[in-house]
């Protein structure tokens, strides 16, 4: 059993230690992901949870449909699940700057924040995230680069305890 324990410890330890995105990275085009553009109007995608050992847990597609009044980014998400459960994640995020943003929605713990720099997005909130037993309360380290003029992928950390749990890959397409 201590053994048992001790690989899980030294697992979890080294999937910490996995290097992850920086906005300092160096851009890979001259593209610039401007959320109220992209996210304004229809955009479908398609999604996987899986955990820290990568075992892929949970499959998803989500329509999503955005407005953008100038000053605050309504994203209307409903998702359905590989196993034909549905979820609905109404976000309000608002510019604070050029290039940040802050947002709500129902089970963020108080408010996300996050930068655009160039073709790529950081957004960081903890949410109470709907699981098949309940809730579960994550944090989220999220990731997006503008591949194309109508596509985004995002890739996003997840922690509890601040020890990482998994990730969610998302493929966005606007319509």
């Amino acid at each position: 059993m201590i053994l048992r324990l001790a690989v899980i410890f030294a697992v979890l330890t080294l999937a910490g230690c996995v290097g992850k995105p920086s906005l300092d990275d160096a851009s890979l085009s001259d593209r610039q992901l401007n959320l109220e553009e992209f996210f304004a109007g229809h955009v479908v995608a398609q999604g996987q949870f899986q955990d820290v050992f990568g075992t892929v847990r949970r499959r998803f597609d989500v329509d999503i449909n955005g407005t953008w009044d100038g000053e605050t980014l309504t994203l209307v998400e409903n998702f359905i699940y590989e196993d034909k459960t549905t979820d609905q994640r109404i976000w309000s995020l608002k510019k604070t700057g050029p290039d940040s943003w802050e947002g709500t929605a129902p089970g963020v713990i108080g408010r996300a924040s996050g930068e655009e720099r160039g073709d790529t997005f950081n957004w960081r909130y903890t949410i109470d995230l709907p699981v098949p037993d309940g809730t579960l309360r994550v944090s989220f380290d999220d990731w997006m680069w503008m591949l194309s003029e109508n596509r985004v992928l995002n890739r996003a950390y997840m922690k509890k305890y601040g020890v990482d749990i998994g990730e969610v890959i998302i493929s966005f397409e606007k319509q």
